[in-house]
């Protein structure tokens, strides 16, 4: 059976605040705990009033402590806007704090506006340029693989599972070169999913973490008892989706009925180009179109994306989620 995983951006919801956000991820880890799912990540973004997962490693240690037994991780950590040593110190920290549990998903995209490289005090594009280097050395830093001047306490030794994330073909030629598994972001930008994973399987080299190649491949999904109820669910993300793209970000709104059907041609179609990798609907939709994304991808763990207003919605659908693809 393919593990299902969830992605969380710890959404912040219109009449709600970051405290309320953070707390409700808290709880969306338990459900995905109890319900069976594999990982539980969180996703570096910045500079956003309705996303509260910035200080990614901070809120990981919150879903540490309020889970027992689900992988925790970074889905991700967008390493340009970092050094690779503090990150390998608050991962080290985190793996003494859970260990055999914590993952650590990198990223090359800055995660954020352009301003964000200001307040960083960094040259993002620059950066960017270093990523390849700055993921061995991450590496080596919790390896001991390579003799660096300096050693990172906590950091050496630890037991993270690193990742490469992308949404491009560098990512999976990255993850290939160095042996990663590979998690692809086709939630959101699904145009080159097929010729990534083609790539990253293809030009695969066996690494000590890993000696073949493993995918993730993310989707929006939304599962209620009917498929109208699903929809009705998913319009605050497609809102806030549309809102983002239209440079107009917020909070995340109350869910509309008939959204989709209100939009000018332009974003309708923008959101349509993302449904290769969406699921809304009811448990035999949702278990559908899993299933066909499955058996297209032949991934080896899906990770479910997906927003709603009212959070225990969101608990429920993950629960839905998990029966109808265990069913």
């Amino acid at each position: 059976m393919t593990d299902l995983a969830v992605l969380d951006l710890v959404p912040v919801r219109e009449g709600s605040n970051v405290s309320e956000a953070i707390s409700e991820s808290g709880q969306l880890a338990q459900a995905a705990e109890a319900a069976g799912y594999k990982r539980f990540w969180v996703a570096e973004h910045h500079a956003s009033e309705g996303i509260a997962g910035g200080p990614t490693s901070v809120v990981i240690s919150h879903i540490g402590h309020v889970t027992k037994t689900i992988r925790i991780g970074a889905g991700g950590i967008m390493l340009p806007n970092h050094n690779p040593f503090v990150i390998a110190e608050q991962f080290g920290a985190l793996d003494a704090l859970f260990p055999g549990r914590v993952d650590l998903g990198l990223g090359r995209a800055p995660g954020s506006a352009p301003i964000i490289g200001q307040a960083l005090r960094k040259n993002l594009q620059a950066a960017s340029e270093y990523f390849p280097q700055d993921v061995v050395e991450l590496r080596a830093l919790l390896t001991g693989d390579l003799d660096l001047p300096i050693t990172a306490t906590p950091g050496l030794g630890a037991k993270v599972e690193l990742w490469m994330l992308g949404s491009s073909l560098f990512g999976a030629q990255l993850a290939a070169k160095l042996g990663l598994p590979y998690a692809f972001a086709s939630h959101f930008a699904p145009t080159h999913l097929d010729e990534a994973l083609r790539i990253y399987r293809q030009d695969f080299r066996p690494s000590e973490a890993l000696d073949k190649p493993h995918v993730m491949a993310a989707m929006s999904v939304m599962c209620a008892d009917s498929d109208a109820e699903a929809e009705l669910l998913a319009s605050s993300q497609d809102q806030a989706f549309v809102r983002l793209r239209s440079g107009d970000p917020g909070k995340l709104p109350p869910p509309v009925p008939g959204y989709r059907d209100s939009l000018p041609p332009q974003a309708r179609a923008m959101l349509e180009s993302m449904d290769v990798a969406r699921a809304v609907g009811s448990p035999v939709t949702v278990r559908e179109k899993i299933g066909r994304f499955i058996e297209r991808t032949q991934a080896d763990e899906i990770i479910v994306s997906g927003a709603t207003h009212d959070p225990a919605a969101r608990r429920e659908s993950l629960r839905l989620i998990m029966e109808a693809v265990r069913g």
